[in-house]
């Protein structure tokens, strides 16, 4: 599985599970990222595996 964690870390790994255990393990708080696999956007219940490519992209707000 290849992830790209924005801005700029690439990281090469094995894993088979859900978005929710993928953000788990890379120790990102899932109520501040989205989860983007293969040029869609899912949610932390969505099964992922080894031929994927992942995008997590951090998320802002303001006022």
């Amino acid at each position: 599985m290849q992830v790209f964690i924005e801005p700029n870390r690439h990281i090469n790994m094995r894993f088979n599970g859900s978005a929710a255990s993928l953000l788990k393990k890379l120790r990102l708080n899932q109520d501040s990222v989205l989860i983007v696999k293969n040029g869609k956007l899912v949610t932390e219940k969505e099964r992922l595996g080894e031929r994927d490519n992942i995008k997590i992209m951090r998320v802002f707000s303001g006022g």
